[in-house]
């Protein structure tokens, strides 16, 4: 069909996430159509990721260093943590601003059909974490699906017994939402989550 490198091109491209075979067409023809000189700077900068970019030792999100940005800061709030799935969540948050402690990033969610369980997680680190650092709350931010729910579940009944104030992010409609687009899950969730409004 395609000469053997552009159809590896292609083959290598369809196996990225989200990537379908006309996308992956698409993108191998854009590179064969681009410059040399922004392939090559593509390239390099794809091998500088993948020589460079590391977990940090403490939390697990991205790093390039031993330590990520976030747990080298000493302004960070040591004593609140956050457990998220993956190190996306991590940049999720960071956007809202409005969260200045530390994270773990656990590695994914329990997932049994794809024959991920808790030893499969970074589930002992994080107990590790609380051994040795002093922390006096642990936010859940799983994902609002069944298996981020299931590894909430899980991690609330591992951590309670240890002193440690166990809270999860709320989770209801987003702003600017219509009740008539929301799922029944969604809308549950933000009928529980309900507060009190003026007064006292």
């Amino acid at each position: 069909m395609y000469a053997d490198a552009v159809q590896q091109v292609i083959d290598e491209l369809g196996r990225l996430p989200g990537i379908g075979p006309r996308s992956a067409q698409r993108l191998a023809f854009h590179i064969l159509e681009s410059d040399p000189v922004d392939v090559e700077r593509l390239t390099t900068a794809i091998v500088e990721m993948r020589s460079r970019v590391r977990f940090c030792s403490r939390c697990f999100n991205i790093a390039e260093d031993d330590l990520c940005g976030i747990c080298a800061d000493a302004r960070r709030e040591a004593s609140v943590l956050c457990v998220v799935e993956d190190p996306r969540d991590v940049v999720a948050l960071e956007r809202t601003a409005e969260f200045r402690g530390c994270y773990h990033v656990l590695g994914g969610s329990i997932s049994p059909i794809d024959g991920v369980g808790p030893e499969q997680l970074r589930i002992r680190e994080l107990l590790a974490r609380l051994g040795d650092e002093e922390v006096g709350e642990v936010i859940l931010a799983t994902n609002p699906n069944i298996e981020g729910e299931a590894t909430a579940m899980y991690l609330a009944r591992l951590l309670e017994p240890l002193g440690v104030e166990v809270t999860k992010i709320a989770s209801g409609l987003p702003v600017g939402g219509d009740l008539e687009y929301a799922d029944e899950l969604t809308l549950g969730r933000a009928l529980e989550g309900r507060r009190k409004l003026g007064g006292d």
